[in-house]
């Protein structure tokens, strides 16, 4: 059976809100329409990723045998995948950069019921219709509703692959309903901390920093969490402080002062939980694609170690 647009999204996962094209394209959107006009006056780079099909996922329970749908790219970054995992681990990838601007998708699936997540590119915009199924299904029942805000590391860049991103990982073994609110390049800054109609996250994770050591003052830092507390008040949050980065030797002292800084504005809150980034990727090269963001083995180290961070934290 054909899905209607509306039928799709009851299975899209880590949307805000959905438009469709005139041409009949679903569309999803992780941030507010005034969030994205001010991506568009601040950085292309940052609205150029605001659009991105960050860590959405198709999920749901089925026998179906045949899965499919039609895409259109509208804007690529870094060329990671589409990728499908049934109970729990990856049955078929299609990698970016070996499909055409358009085209569809076929995914053949084994007897029997199964959980289906289809992974969607982070670091490209997707535009999806004509999602076919040949047997019913049940979307997911997913777990606590969980706004996921960072840089480019958050939004995916690294592995370059849409399912192997840290957040993709973590959320495997915690089932969170999230959003992901990671943009490349992005910074603490509290202009882009305004309430969101008709979104009320449980809980917050904010993995932000490494793009902004060489700040001279901790205000904007400062100002992010006070502005955190005012549209979100005693929703619990977790600050993941950065990971290790090996680009800089000639400033790693600067970079670690800057660290324990976001541990200790983030912690004056009683509602922040702080992890310790340094703790949760080996500070080794094999670990990065660049020194700078993860790699598979490094995501991989990072989302486990966070599940085990966030469990022992009682978060």
């Amino acid at each position: 059976m054909k899905l209607s647009n509306e039928q799709l999204k009851e299975i899209y996962y880590g949307a805000l809100w959905f438009d469709e094209t005139k041409d009949g394209y679903l569309q999803a959107f992780q941030y507010t329409q005034s969030q994205m006009d001010y991506f568009k006056g601040a950085f292309d780079f940052w609205y150029d990723r605001c659009f991105a099909t960050t860590a959405k996922t198709f999920e749901f329970t089925t026998t179906a045998t045949e899965i499919s749908f039609s895409y259109k790219f509208i804007w690529r970054g870094s060329e990671d995948s589409v990728e499908l995992y049934v109970n729990g681990m990856p049955e078929k990838i299609y990698y970016v950069k070996d499909m055409g601007e358009e085209g569809s998708l076929t995914f053949e699936l084994s007897e029997g019921e199964k959980d289906v997540v289809i992974y969607l590119p982070s670091d490209a915009t997707v535009l999806v219709r004509d999602f076919e199924i040949n047997a019913a299904y049940t979307p997911a029942n997913k777990g606590e509703k969980v706004l996921w805000i960072g840089d480019s590391i958050t939004q995916g860049y690294g592995p370059l692959r849409s399912a192997y991103t840290y957040v993709s990982i973590a959320n495997r073994l915690l089932n969170y309903d999230i959003l992901n609110q990671g943009i490349g390049g992005y910074v603490y800054d509290k202009n882009t901390m305004v309430p969101m109609e008709g979104y009320k996250p449980d809980k917050i994770i904010i993995a932000m920093g490494t793009n902004q050591f060489g700040s001279e003052t901790m205000d904007a830092v400062e100002e992010y969490y006070k502005s955190l507390k005012e549209v979100y008040g005693d929703t619990p949050v977790l600050c993941v402080s950065p990971i290790w980065r090996g680009d800089c030797p000639e400033r790693y002292d600067v970079f670690v002062r800057f660290c324990e800084n976001v541990k200790k504005i983030a912690g004056a809150y009683p509602n922040v939980t702080v992890v310790d980034g340094f703790s949760l990727v080996p500070h080794l090269p094999e670990y990065y694609i660049d020194n700078l963001h993860p790699n598979c083995l490094g995501t991989e180290q990072y989302g486990r170690n966070l599940v085990e961070a966030i469990k022992k934290a009682g978060f």
